[in-house]
């Protein structure tokens, strides 16, 4: 008994359990010495030009001149003419045979945006406007055109579309000119389309007004929502 004891002891110390290999991957020693400060200095770019920025070098911007409008831009053409060319820089030329205003960014052009805001600029001519209301589009940034039509707002057709017109005028345009003083836009009415020029709030009250006419409202009432709707826009700036 005491030699199978012996034996079986030894053979336990002699017995070793199999390694298994580990089947993580050895991540590499990093090299530490070519890291930098991370916080690195932001670059510096000059700010880019007009007709470098429009993406396109011969960027044109085009706005057709219907035969109504003809005579009100020859005569104002000047005013029109001048601001573009010698405040923003531009090349402004009216091509008769097409008919359009041409508008381009030449390299003395300084601003970006300076295309774009001479394009709604003639743009508000053409639909109306006059030149010194439309000349706020080059000196604000928050003014916008809004234009709609009668029938987008309720379908009318003949004698109820021309009423709801005039509903809009008032007498001797009494109704549009209460609009406009008390939400500080501009409104042109030409024939069955309405185009408003403001900031986007002022905008948004002149044209529920507007609607409300349209409807069928009374313009005692519409006044007296108007002027609360503007008070209170007021009071929040």
């Amino acid at each position: 008994m005491e030699a199978e004891n012996t034996t079986t002891h030894g053979q336990n110390e002699d017995f070793l359990l199999p390694k298994t290999k580990s089947r993580k991957r050895k991540q590499p020693d990093m090299d530490t010495s070519e890291i930098t400060d991370p916080v690195t200095k932001r670059p510096h770019f000059k700010p880019l030009k007009a007709i470098v920025g429009s993406g396109s070098k011969s960027e044109i911007r085009r706005i057709p001149v219907p035969p109504h409008r003809y005579t009100p831009l020859q005569k104002e053409w000047l005013k029109i003419f001048t601001p573009l060319v010698e405040n923003l820089k531009l090349n402004v030329r009216f091509v008769a045979k097409k008919r359009q205003v041409e508008i381009k960014a030449g390299k003395e052009t300084l601003e970006i945006g300076a295309l774009q805001r001479a394009e709604d600029f003639v743009k508000a001519f053409i639909l109306g406007f006059d030149v010194e209301d439309a000349l706020a589009l080059l000196r604000l940034d928050h003014l916008y055109l809004e234009s709609f039509d009668v029938t987008d707002v309720k379908p009318l057709k003949g004698d109820h579309l021309a009423r709801a017109i005039g509903r809009l005028a008032g007498k001797n345009g009494k109704t549009k000119f209460t609009i406009e003083n008390v939400t500080t836009t501009r409104i042109v009415l030409a024939d069955s389309k309405i185009h408003i020029l403001g900031s986007y709030q002022n905008i948004q009250i002149a044209r529920r007004a507007i609607c409300n006419l349209i409807l069928g409202s009374a313009p005692s009432k519409v006044y007296g929502q108007m002027r609360t709707v503007a008070q209170r826009a007021a009071s929040r700036f």
